[in-house]
């Protein structure tokens, strides 16, 4: 059965250990702005969130992506890229409704959530449990859906 990241915001601190985990794991040295995972906080209203890619079904990246360097891949149950065809044409970062996908320019590369490959550093970091990596059930792709409800809900109350 497919695994997918669940974010639960009601346990975020804010602490960032995830974004560190994840820049970590990923470029061997901790660049916070080159994590696939980012945590958003607003201090006033004492809320923090966690956001990565959504691993989306029908992804607009990869409908976007004249190359098919960003591409779907089922085995994963995640949304992959290949550097070696991206063009760096960007359309994915412009497509992406969650901002998820980054363009770093100092390496010339795309940055986005690939999962670790089936072991996310950002669950085994966090030390409040605010992400975990489940089996994609009904239910969980329902709590997803009402998780990201809930979140704009409070973005629009906040705004």
């Amino acid at each position: 059965m497919s695994k997918m990241l669940m974010i639960y915001p009601d346990r975020c601190t804010g602490c960032h250990n995830c974004t560190l985990a994840c820049s970590a794991f990923h470029d061997g040295e901790f660049r916070p702005h080159t994590s696939r995972i980012q945590v958003t906080t607003w201090e006033t209203e004492g809320f923090s969130m966690p956001t990565t890619c959504q691993q989306c079904e029908d992804a607009p990246c990869v409908a976007v992506c004249p190359t098919g360097a960003m591409h779907a891949d089922p085995h994963m149950n995640r949304v992959a890229w290949d550097d070696v065809k991206c063009i760096g044409c960007r359309m994915c970062t412009l497509a992406c409704p969650f901002g998820a996908v980054v363009f770093e320019t100092a390496r010339r590369r795309i940055i986005k959530c690939d999962l670790c490959d089936g072991k996310p550093e950002c669950v085994a970091f966090c030390p409040t449990k605010a992400l975990d990596y489940v089996e994609e059930t009904d239910s969980a792709r329902d709590r997803k859906k009402a998780v990201a409800v809930e979140f704009k809900k409070t973005f629009e109350e906040v705004k």
